[in-house]
């Protein structure tokens, strides 16, 4: 087959997708390692027969819910390249409002300042602020050995990896320093949900979807817990799903620790990020 009858076989053969031809093209430009401009001029070009196979066969994992950035093992975040694979979660556009927001609070900053990225997974929120706060130094943990590994894979393609580094714990349990900047985007999924959801996002991990039975579980522990790795006035910046915003704020104002807290919504109009800060300490019980 040529790259035009290949191009027309993903169309032809993607159930219920949309957007079938540019997922085609995606993924010939991924297994001919070219452009889009190289599959138009080219059209006529007969695809070699292993080429072929493979891309009938990643359009039957397609049918199957397995999401094209874990076939491309590439996903675009903040104008920077990541890759990905069943081992993290797809950095998706909308997370790039929390990320735009820290880069607004601290673009001025001229000082050195720490940054936690808590549950990292890819490494997208922390790499990214890495790169585009030049003052920043940026700690990314994860309770996944496998996805601090990507993490680190993708500090070193961005060429950022000095002003990074990587802990392996399970929320704070292994966090030893205060931060002036404690970012996250947890699992907040309810777990009940998590079947309901559409096969391609059924096929990333479990464990960084799963929320607990009120989609609660972290921002619980974020918000109790926080403000002990947190510099005095530090910033809490927390991504949410659509509908837990008015719950997460509670959980925050209840503990009596934070203060300025605000949120914003995402491109849909959909609430997608708490930010706050910490309020000054009037005792000294949380050494660490």
């Amino acid at each position: 087959m040529n790259i035009k009858e290949l191009l027309e076989y993903g169309r032809n053969n993607l159930i219920e997708k949309k957007e079938p031809y540019r997922l085609s093209k995606t993924l010939l430009n991924y297994l001919l390692k070219v452009q889009d401009n190289y599959l138009i001029m080219n059209e006529n070009e007969l695809v070699n027969i292993d080429i072929e196979k493979k891309f009938k066969e990643s359009i039957k994992l397609l049918n199957n819910g397995i999401p094209i950035q874990y076939i491309t093992k590439h996903q675009e975040f903040m104008k920077m390249n990541f890759y990905v694979d069943k081992n993290v979660l797809i950095p998706q556009p909308d997370t790039e409002i929390l990320v735009e927001e820290v880069i607004k609070l601290y673009k001025t900053n001229t000082a050195k300042f720490k940054v936690l990225d808590l549950c990292t997974g890819s490494g997208a929120i922390g790499i990214s602020i890495a790169n585009y706060l030049q003052n920043s130094e940026v700690t990314m943990s994860d309770i996944s050995l496998e996805a601090l590994k990507i993490a680190k894979k993708n500090a070193l393609n961005n060429n950022i990896k000095n002003k990074c580094k990587f802990i392996h714990s399970n929320m704070f349990k292994n966090i030893q320093k205060k931060f002036d900047i404690i970012v996250s985007n947890p699992p907040y999924i309810r777990t009940n949900i998590i079947p309901k959801l559409d096969k391609e996002v059924q096929n990333e991990p479990f464990i960084a979807l799963n929320g607990g039975k009120d989609g609660l579980l972290f921002y619980k522990i974020i918000a109790e817990q926080a403000h002990i790795y947190l510099k005095n006035k530090g910033i809490l910046a927390l991504e949410i799903g659509y509908d837990p915003k008015e719950k997460v704020i509670e959980l925050l104002t209840k503990e009596k620790k934070y203060k300025d807290i605000y949120s914003k919504k995402d491109l849909c109009g959909n609430d997608r990020i708490i930010v706050c800060k910490k309020g000054e300490d009037k005792c000294h019980s949380h050494q660490i």
